[in-house]
């Protein structure tokens, strides 16, 4: 079982505001990317490794609402309210080549497997019923992608990579405990907070580290 990290999502309260934000913050202009007609969420997206991206996420007010929660807990008041102070993570995605073991490892649940398609993507994501993922939405969700090659490799090169994934949490124990039964301990740092809380720490082109959240 080959688990990596595949992409991290930010939330904004719209694709403008939010490039415009990232664009401030972390230097590199997000490319268009699409629309999830299954959500209603539209994204922007750009390159933080050979195989790896991160990707600005937002509700589409063009889409009318979908008869299920949206992913990443974007239909949360709690999410909606901390987006209104700028872009926030809203979930990391872990890459493998064995989704079924995945399901069969993981100690906390990492939702139901979906098929999503764009174009001539195809993947397969879990998503939580609820909309949260779980241990207050610090668990990742797993993408299966359907061939090669990663998305990532048709992205411009900014020079933006990810330094960190930082789980902030009150129970620290039981997030490292499913972190070590997936075998990805190693994608995340841990940290013991009052409330679950997610941040993503980038390095820029000029070799400035920027975190957000």
């Amino acid at each position: 079982m080959n688990n990596v990290i595949d992409h991290v999502a930010v939330g904004a309260t719209s694709l403008e505001s939010g490039t415009a934000a990232l664009k401030e913050l972390l230097g590199v202009e997000l490319a268009p990317g699409g629309k999830h007609p299954d959500m209603s969420t539209h994204n922007r997206l750009t390159r933080t490794g050979p195989s790896e991206f991160l990707e600005l996420i937002a509700i589409d007010p063009e889409a009318p609402k979908p008869a299920h929660p949206r992913w990443f807990g974007l239909d949360e008041p709690e999410t909606a309210a901390r987006l209104e102070d700028g872009p926030s993570p809203v979930s990391w995605v872990v890459r493998t080549d064995d989704l079924e073991r995945v399901m069969e490892l993981a100690p906390e649940s990492v939702g139901t497997p979906r098929r999503f398609s764009r174009g001539d993507l195809k993947w397969t994501l879990t998503v939580a019923d609820s909309g949260v993922a779980g241990l207050g939405g610090l668990v990742p969700s797993f993408i299966q992608w359907d061939g090669d090659p990663h998305p990532a490799t048709k992205m411009a090169d900014d020079g933006l990579s990810l330094a960190q994934i930082t789980l902030k949490t009150p129970e620290p124990e039981r997030m490292t405990a499913f972190l070590e039964a997936l075998e990805i301990a190693h994608l995340a740092v841990v940290e013991k907070a009052d409330a679950p809380a997610l941040s993503f720490t980038f390095r820029t082109l000029d070799e400035r580290l920027i975190t957000i959240g």
